[in-house]
């Protein structure tokens, strides 16, 4: 038995699920809140205003246009609730970057999922909107520790020539937890209430923990140890031009479905009569899930140059914003939604091992700078993305928003054929 365990700890694909998982639940409690926080706010808020201001005489606005008028107020709080996680995370990340280097990548991992759980407990338990923000957070210095020292871990066990097939596959539990949290955050909501979806999501991040500890050993965080990362190692990463470059990809199209997260939800609400229930909110995002997955797993395989993988991708990615406010339905919504997560997906599969690739080009193996800043570009999606979003569809209007997006999408195709050199 002691043979087992010392075994299990020495093998590369025990510590694969541990990221694995750790990057599914980051992701199941970053999509499990979407569905439920617009309409618990919309919800609190009719109660509060119906309390403090009980009207006596006869209403000016029917109830359906006092609802209208409710959620287009709720997008800028939302937006700010939603983006909160992204401006901590990025606050966070560089100096997840330098921690992982300078202690290795296990014990920042294991901070990050402490941090989780303890945020998964305030979303289950948070009444008020200030509790809420903090939860959401606390939940971006989690997400900080786990995705940069996750990442550099792979980079660092993986080989070279294995990284575009193995790497995709630890976006399995990314793609995973985007797939499994919309739909549980609509439907434990609606039937279980708002505390059911983040206790169960407790439960699965206080088993990561046990692995995590099973897993470090004094002698192998010793071993990580490495000298002092100098300033101008970090100020070279930022002058390479094809890096920047596919940061800034990752950025764009990932902000593309930061935006989607406040306005699809309220724009359903306004827009469709009758209008969906809270299952229907969570299931609407299913099929980027779906393309997600798809994409990450599979994109990474094709026998194409990553630039080209990640420059098909933008383009699926501006197409289908322009198609999206065309839909009527929900199940309208289904292709397009299919389409962005599936070039999300491609682009991640595509250029995030080829991050890795231009670190072994320079002669280092100081992965954990880079992959802090690849998540400073992710961090700024989700942060101006939903913020941004939340106020643009003031000003725009949701079909407009849409197709500025996916102008924007297409417009920065040609900058990616720098990649090919």
């Amino acid at each position: 038995m002691q043979l087992l365990l010392e075994s299990l700890r020495k093998s590369n694909l025990f510590l694969f699920i541990i990221i694995y998982l750790s990057f599914f639940l980051d992701n199941v409690l970053l999509t499990v809140v979407v569905p439920i926080i617009p309409d618990y706010l919309f919800s609190n808020q009719i109660n509060s205003s119906n309390d403090n201001n009980p009207r006596l005489g006869p209403k000016s606005l029917s109830p359906l246009q006092e609802k209208y008028e409710a959620l287009e107020n709720d997008n800028g709080p939302l937006g700010a609730l939603l983006a909160s996680k992204a401006f901590v995370q990025l606050a966070f990340t560089p100096f997840m970057g330098y921690l992982t280097e300078i202690l290795g990548c296990c014990i920042p991992l294991l901070l990050g999922s402490c941090n989780m759980l303890l945020a998964a407990f305030l979303f289950a338990y948070g009444n008020s909107y200030s509790v809420l923000v903090l939860a959401r957070a606390l939940h971006g210095s989690s997400s900080a520790a786990i995705a940069v020292s996750g990442m550099s871990i792979l980079a660092k066990t993986v080989p070279k020539e294995l990284r575009t097939r193995l790497m995709p596959l630890a976006f399995g539990g990314i793609a995973l937890g985007v797939l499994i949290g919309y739909p549980l955050g609509g439907a434990a909501y609606q039937l279980l209430g708002k505390p059911a979806p983040f206790l169960i999501i407790a439960f699965l991040i206080s088993i990561s923990i046990g692995l995590q500890i099973f897993y470090i050993e004094e002698d192998k965080v010793k071993d990580t140890i490495i000298d002092e990362i100098k300033c101008g190692q970090w100020l070279a990463f930022l002058k390479d031009k094809q890096l920047l470059i596919t940061t800034f990809t990752i950025c764009i199209c990932t902000s593309t479905m930061a935006i989607l997260e406040p306005c699809v939800p309220m724009w359903l609400l306004a827009h469709l009569n009758p209008p969906p229930s809270r299952w229907q909110l969570g299931a609407v995002f299913i099929p980027d899930s779906v393309g997600y997955f798809i994409g990450s797993h599979f994109a990474g395989l094709l026998p194409v140059a990553p630039w080209r993988t990640a420059l098909s991708a933008l383009v699926l990615a501006g197409l289908s914003c322009c198609a999206l406010p065309l839909a009527n339905s929900i199940s309208q919504l289904s292709m397009p939604h299919f389409g962005l997560g599936l070039s999300v997906g491609a682009v991640d599969a595509a250029l995030v091992p080829f991050l890795a690739n231009l670190v072994d080009r320079k002669g280092s193996s100081q992965y954990g700078p880079v992959y802090a800043l690849q998540q400073v570009f992710v961090s700024l999606a989700y942060a101006f993305g939903p913020l941004l979003g939340g106020q643009a569809v003031h000003i725009l209007g949701f079909p407009w928003l849409m197709r500025v997006i996916g102008f924007l999408n297409l417009m920065f195709c040609p900058f990616l054929l720098e990649l090919e050199k």
